[in-house]
């Protein structure tokens, strides 16, 4: 609750600017498509907390029963936007997809009003790989995937995340990108701060240009870190704005604060 009351302000300024659907009716009209082609850069980065679930378990019982019970927990009928999470590994894969699998509760669901959109998340490596596959399957309205200028440094990821984005371009599905502002993994044990799975970035200057350099890439939301104390820097970060860094400039930063792959 606490969190929740602090977080609040600082993504209230952008309340109009959000990255996902705004809630309305039960039922809202056909999902908002961008136009063919690359889309314009989202405003702000800022991703609110609430209206949204990942459906985890990969089963139809089991997304059906999760889905259920965060209704009741955040306590409405409806969200916008449901997620299946994190379909990497093969399978998973492969069980999500099947006829008793954790898409069909979510076309259920969302048949049944109590959800407007439908994307996929995916961490590691593989994800933009498994996230064209999952287009082919089913036309999601969302993706999620890593995105920051040390893991594109890995040539087959690049390419794969740009073959993923040139997909979403076409079909006008949006991309959520996460990991930003990551320094690298953890070495050693993870201390209790900052709230990040990953050591984060933490002087603005240096969080200016992961975001620039991110939000800079047309077409792509920025989700932000989940560490209230690293919130407000991100924020500010996209509401300045600025011309995207070169290769340049960002290898500058990588090699000046000896940043790291979060995934390899």
């Amino acid at each position: 609750m606490a969190g929740a009351a602090r977080t609040r302000p600082l993504l209230r300024r952008d309340e109009d600017r959000q990255a996902h659907p705004t809630p309305s009716a039960r039922r809202g009209p056909a999902v908002p498509r961008a136009p063919a082609g690359p889309s314009p850069r989202p405003p702000t980065a800022a991703t609110p907390p609430g209206r949204e679930r990942k459906a985890g378990r990969q089963t139809h019982p089991g997304a059906r029963g999760e889905i259920r019970r965060a209704l009741e927990r955040l306590r409405t009928d409806h969200v916008d936007l449901i997620q299946l999470h994190n379909l990497v590994a093969e399978d998973e894969w492969q069980t999500a997809y099947g006829a008793d699998g954790a898409l069909r509760a979510a076309v259920e669901a969302r048949d049944a009003g109590l959800a407007r959109f439908i994307g996929v998340t995916g961490h590691g490596v593989r994800a933009p790989r498994q996230h064209i596959r999952s287009l082919e399957r089913f036309p999601f309205d969302s993706v999620l995937f890593p995105y920051n200028f040390t893991q594109t440094r890995d040539a087959a990821y690049a390419a794969d995340a740009r073959e993923l984005i040139a997909l979403c371009e076409r079909r006008g599905v949006a991309m959520q990108t996460i990991k930003a502002i990551t320094l690298g993994p953890w070495h050693g044990e993870r201390p209790p701060t900052p709230a990040t799975w990953y050591e984060p970035l933490t002087e603005q200057s240096d969080i200016d240009l992961a975001v620039r350099w991110v939000l800079g890439r047309p077409g792509l939301f920025l989700n932000t870190v989940g560490d209230l104390g690293l919130l407000p820097k991100v924020l500010a970060a996209a509401e300045r704005g600025g011309v995207r860094p070169s290769d340049d400039e960002m290898s500058e930063l990588v090699e000046r604060r000896a940043m790291t792959p979060f995934f390899v």
